[in-house]
């Protein structure tokens, strides 16, 4: 009976995640997987997107095993990675995320440890499970794009959020900065009014926020998509119209709480494709996974169980 040998992992490290926790953690990370005899191969990320490419190129040369060193905003990138090249069905391919970001909500559906003692026992077991993709089609100056998400997309005030951070340079991130933004924001957010097609019924109103999940967790904690399930193959939808600001501030409870759907002006949906188009000259803005995409007319759907990660 012949052995296989131990898998090699491509590990890929976003130097700044956390503030550079990533990097300056990296290096006791690396000495605690030689000790328990992980063979590996670590790249460094030197910009925006440069995941994807160094994950298609790791496939082509016959990686198979990969781990991201980051947090959602690396999860993200790593896993459109694995989605979009053609070489491999993505499903055949094992991927985990060691959470070393600032919010890492993606973790949390799973229960996944921060402690890389922990942590490194998931990688021994290989325990996984086939997770739910999300497609959004949308549009960037003019053009149609697409890209994967794994977690959670929004639109409207949750992307003009996300938009304004990328835009901030000075922002380092942590809790106290993103709410101090989440409430600069929301003084300035204008409504928009926008149409929304969700199982074969047409939503018009200005709304406040859209959210589209796969898993549940986003924002830092928020449950924005308390019902959604990362293998049932279908999106989450939770849309909130009109509120005031008094309301969205004595509401906030909810976002931590799983209870949006409580509140008279917040529906939530369950669906395999929904559509979003702008009814004003202002596009609806999108993001998806905390990264900031572009506007409307969005599409989204879809891919049932087309990710493999590796859980507790």
């Amino acid at each position: 009976m012949t052995s296989h040998p131990p898998p090699k992992w491509y590990i890929v490290i976003n130097p700044v995640a956390g503030s550079g926790q990533a990097k300056r953690r990296w290096p006791a990370i690396q000495q605690l997987l030689r000790s328990e005899g992980f063979r590996f191969q670590p790249v460094f990320t030197h910009h925006q997107g440069h995941a994807i490419d160094l994950v298609n190129e790791a496939i082509h040369q016959g990686y198979r095993h990969f781990v991201a060193l980051g947090g959602d905003g690396t999860n993200h990138e790593v896993a459109n990675g694995l989605l979009l090249q053609q070489q491999v069905p993505p499903d055949e391919l094992y991927y985990a995320l060691l959470p070393v970001g600032t919010g890492n909500d993606w973790c949390k559906t799973y229960n996944i440890p921060r402690q890389p003692r922990r942590w490194i026992q998931l990688l021994h077991r290989l325990n996984t499970r086939l997770q739910d993709v999300g497609v959004v089609h949308y549009h960037q100056q003019g053009k149609q794009q697409q890209r994967y998400f794994v977690n959670v997309a929004g639109l409207a005030y949750d992307a003009y959020l996300v938009r304004h951070l990328a835009q901030q340079k000075s922002f380092k991130g942590g809790q106290l900065g993103f709410l101090y933004q989440t409430m600069k924001c929301l003084f300035r957010y204008p409504l928009s009014k926008a149409a929304v097609q969700v199982n074969d019924q047409q939503i018009i109103d200005q709304f406040y926020t859209i959210n589209v999940g796969i898993c549940r967790y986003s924002g830092g904690g928020m449950q924005l998509v308390p019902h959604a399930i990362p293998d049932d193959g279908l999106l989450a939808l939770t849309i909130a119209g009109q509120l005031s600001i008094p309301e969205i501030l004595f509401n906030t409870y909810r976002f931590y709480t799983g209870t949006l759907d409580r509140h008279p002006k917040i529906q939530t949906f369950q669906t395999e494709r929904l559509r979003v188009q702008a009814l004003e000259d202002q596009p609806t803005l999108v993001e998806a996974d905390g990264e900031f995409l572009g506007e409307t007319p969005v599409e989204f759907r879809v891919l049932p169980k087309a990710l493999r990660v590796i859980v507790p």
